[in-house]
């Protein structure tokens, strides 16, 4: 009986020995899940149009419980790329109206047990109350290694996190794109700077290997992939610049330019990288299958990666989701819903592509009113916005005016406002010849229903009040514009200085019409502010609509494309191209 324990425990021993040495060669599966440039879209409401919407956190919430179930979700790790801050309503409300609650991001994140947030441009632009207040009630690390404190030379937020699932160490690097000051004014990132993200790159894949001997490195970089793009003298789309030059990273996952985009690439030590974005409006998530060999000792242990960009909206909400913020989401309702004027006629953004329009003339007008200055600079934010005739409600102020920019007063002088209009109009329109018969800059030469892209984003598209001019679509750049003289009468003299109004983006350079079109450098705008105000200017519309509620939508004819023949033309061509029922809504 004792020779036969022995026997049974020597078996007992054996097997569980070569168990041992089973497991240990066994492969760990993870799930890296991921959102980006959500924007706000939290519920399946768009709160500006007040009708269902597509995306939304609350689809997501089930895509992730549904990859919770499959193969390696049990190791999921999720992540959000920045720029959720602003977009919708439902963000703008906890940022600015709501603000002794716990943000609502911060309680949407911590309820769907995200693992890390690297902070987008948007986010920034929020100020340092509202993401100062978001970082402060996350229990997710937020990340940004080239954000610096400019006193300390250190890192703003975090640089790094890392994540164990299962044994295995995934490190996750924050990046931002580093443009932010030519978009933003300090005062949104006082005491703050932005580092170049591949130096801070080659700086912190050293450190993060010496110090925690990852399995996995991921990037997750708010920056798009487009190596071409640059603002000023940033580079702001440098996700595959460091993908490719800064070896280490197994993915890197992006955002920012709201392009889905799937690639794999080699780096110059030969090594694969994978590139993912899912792009916008939390419509999609993207998704890496990693399969990991905890005994292989090179510092890469992924044995495969798998990426895919997931749709969530042939996902239901979540029950779970709704009815935890069902609060918050009828507070947002309320604040939306409230009517504080009426139109007695519709107003729509695609009639400023093809001259003066009664949604500019309400825009320019509400700026000169609220800042007092001689000239307006304002372009369409949104591409096909629609202000209903009826009442006017808070939902649509973000239909005319989309982002949360501050009003500014530069001073300018006549030369530099008419240099200004050339710049504008050049990325605006082409010069209409006989083998180019178009007046909308479209990205394409033969521009048609399905690809019917702006060669530059619409709201770079800047017209003027207070000032008289035509705009001959014959010309080039440099002799487009004709100015003849104030609206109110008063001469147009090109070496005077005039006070101009136009928002904070653009004020800090935003889309280059200050620099590259007026001519004034960069290190000098700030000296050409008179004065700006200290909120977002959607704030100074509502007031100033709650004033005088009664709005009869009018036309300020204070421009005109020329020859009139030619350019109308070209605009019953090119309107039908953009706005026609099968042709694409949305432009990039």
């Amino acid at each position: 009986m004792l020779s036969f324990i022995k026997h049974a425990l020597l078996s007992i021993l054996v097997l569980t020995s070569i168990n041992s040495a089973m497991a240990s060669h066994s492969k760990v599966n993870i799930k890296i899940a991921f959102t980006t440039d959500v924007h706000g879209n939290f519920f399946p409401t768009d709160f500006i149009t007040r009708q269902p919407g597509t995306g939304s956190l609350a689809r997501v919430a089930s895509a992730i419980d549904s990859l919770r179930n499959t193969e390696g979700g049990r190791n999921l790790i999720l992540l959000d790329n920045g720029d959720i801050l602003q977009g919708q309503p439902t963000a703008y409300y906890y940022n600015y109206i709501d603000t002794v609650s716990p943000h609502l991001v911060s309680e949407i994140y911590n309820f769907m047990n995200y693992d890390a947030t690297t902070i987008g441009n948007h986010d920034v632009e929020t100020g340092h109350p509202v993401y100062d207040r978001w970082r402060r009630q996350n229990k997710m690390p937020l990340l940004g290694a080239n954000v610096i404190d400019a006193k300390t030379g250190e890192p703003y937020l975090e640089p790094y996190t890392v994540i164990e699932r299962d044994g295995i160490k995934v490190a996750v690097l924050g990046l931002l794109t580093p443009a932010i000051p030519a978009w933003l004014p300090e005062v949104l990132w006082s005491g703050l700077r932005f580092d170049d993200m591949k130096e801070t790159a080659e700086k912190w894949i050293p450190i993060i290997k010496e110090r925690e001997s990852p399995d996995i490195i991921i990037g997750l970089f708010h920056s798009g992939h487009d190596e071409n793009s640059t603002t000023g003298t940033y580079k702001e789309n440098a996700s595959e610049t460091v993908a490719r030059e800064v070896p280490g990273f197994d993915a890197v996952l992006i955002g920012h330019d709201h392009q889905r985009y799937d690639k794999v690439i080699r780096n110059v030590a030969g090594q694969k990288v994978h590139i993912l974005n899912p792009a916008n409006n939390a419509r999609a998530i993207g998704v890496l299958d990693i399969s990991v060999d905890p005994d292989e000792k090179e510092h890469s242990k992924a044995v495969s990666i798998k990426s895919e960009i997931l749709d969530v909206c042939k996902f239901e909400p979540s029950e779970k989701f709704m009815a935890r913020f069902a609060t918050q989401a009828a507070e947002v309702d309320n604040f939306v819903s409230r009517i504080i004027g009426e139109t007695t006629a519709d107003m729509s953004s695609e009639d400023a592509f093809f001259g003066p329009s009664s949604f500019m003339t309400l825009l320019h007008r509400l700026q000169l009113e609220i800042s007092g200055a001689d000239i307006s600079f304002a372009a369409p934010l949104s591409f096909n916005a629609l202000i209903k005739e009826g009442p006017i409600r808070v939902s649509d102020m973000f239909t005319l005016y989309k982002y949360e920019n501050m009003l500014y007063v530069m001073e300018l002088t006549g030369k530099e406002i008419k240099d200004y209009l050339e710049e504008s109009y050049s990325l605006w329109t082409k010069q209409i010849t006989d083998s180019q018969p178009h007046l909308i800059n479209f990205r394409s030469d033969h521009p048609s229903k399905r690809d019917n892209r702006l060669m530059k984003p619409s709201y770079n598209f800047d017209s003027a009040a207070g000032i008289d001019y035509t705009v001959d679509v014959t010309q080039p750049k440099g002799s487009k514009i004709t100015i003849s003289g104030l609206s109110d009468g008063r001469p147009f003299d090109p070496d005077k200085k005039y006070t101009v109004a136009v928002n904070s983006y653009r004020a800090n350079g935003g889309g280059d019409l200050l620099t590259n079109g007026a001519g004034i450098p960069a290190e000098q705008l700030k000296a050409r502010v008179v004065r700006a105000t200290d909120k977002d200017l959607r704030y100074y519309l509502i007031k100033a609509i709650e004033k005088s509620p009664e709005i009869k939508p009018e036309t300020d004819t204070n421009w005109q494309f020329i020859p009139a023949g030619l350019a109308s033309k070209a605009i019953e061509t090119d309107r039908e191209i953009l706005f026609s029922s099968d042709s694409s809504k949305e432009q990039k």
